[in-house]
């Protein structure tokens, strides 16, 4: 089967900078509280007119314009996430309308949580591949989240926690890609979104699933490939926790310097976490064409998945 290959990534972040000093002047909590426990110093949160579509929107533009593609080569748009501001219209359909993609090309939302961005790469290859006869063979995945509308902020375990952001990659199918997948879920009420709000979490029982389901899946989608961690250039985990991916560094006895890290900037930001690291190291000149890059994520479902894919040329 065809394999994708990264082209571009584009990010967004929202305007409005919260630092854990900010949290503590309205629950009970501090600064090294928040960061000897999990490494986060500060994370964004939407101010007035943003939200999880204006987000995706504005890192899938910035995605589309590295890539050097025209709008009529892409044909498929798939966004993850688990804050979109409405049922329907997707926020992928949201994305679709303000760049002016194709009418006739497939547009969905995934709700894969902090995996989303994995799972929608998935879907779209799935969906490129079903339409052979299509010169279409770039799909555009987004991950977007407005988590702060679903916080309680009196509620210090989980309100310091997530942030609000995006990212966006644009991937084409193709023969000669080296490509892997390997996804999975596990019914369980550990990390709960309800619709509205507020998102509960039983800490302990995530933290126990994490560091299990992070190597197991590295190493799942290492084999899969047909590949070793020492051929592979970069890990992007999701970024939920830095004593999940430092536990785990250990565990695999691997370099750290390979296992990307961000959320002492931007927290949890669930299916944006790993399109928007993607982007920073985009961005930073550390993405080079033909680096392999092992994509690993883990959270609410609860959900897994992980992915090996390809720098291509020199878009990024």
């Amino acid at each position: 089967m065809e394999g994708l290959q990264l082209i571009a990534v584009g990010g967004a972040e929202p305007s409005r900078v919260v630092t854990n000093d900010d949290l503590s002047k309205l629950v009970d909590t501090s600064d090294e509280w928040i960061t000897t426990r999990t490494g986060i110093r500060q994370r964004y949160f939407c101010a007035e007119g943003e939200d999880t579509a204006t987000l995706a929107v504005q890192a899938a533009r910035q995605a589309l314009e590295r890539s050097g593609l025209q709008l009529a080569q892409i044909g498929c748009c798939v966004c993850a996430t688990v804050s979109g501001v409405y049922a329907a219209p997707s926020t992928a359909c949201l994305v679709q309308r303000e760049l002016g993609l194709a009418q006739d090309i497939p547009v969905l939302d995934v709700n894969a949580a902090c995996s989303g961005f994995i799972y929608g790469a998935a879907v779209a290859r799935g969906l490129l591949a079903a339409r052979p006869g299509d010169a279409r063979r770039y799909a555009l995945v987004i991950g977007s989240e407005q988590l702060s509308r679903m916080m309680d902020m009196t509620d210090r375990s989980t309100c310091v926690l997530f942030g609000d952001g995006a990212g966006a990659a644009v991937l084409e199918l193709t023969p000669d890609a080296e490509f892997a997948v390997d996804l999975g879920a596990r019914g369980d009420m550990a990390i709960e979104f309800p619709t509205g709000g507020p998102i509960r979490m039983d800490g302990r029982a995530v933290f126990r699933f994490a560091v299990d389901a992070l190597p197991r899946t590295l190493h799942a989608v290492l084999n899969a490939a047909h590949r070793t961690l020492d051929e592979v250039d970069w890990v992007v985990c999701h970024q939920a926790n830095s004593r999940i991916i430092d536990h785990c560094i250990k565990k695999l006895g691997a370099d750290p310097a390979k296992f990307y890290k961000n959320m002492d900037r931007h927290g949890n930001t669930s299916a944006a976490s790993i399109p928007v690291a993607l982007y920073e190291l985009q961005e930073s000149g550390r993405l080079q064409p033909g680096m392999r890059i092992a994509c690993i994520g883990f959270g609410g479902g609860l959900i897994w998945g992980g992915m090996l894919i390809t720098v291509k040329g020199s878009a990024v």
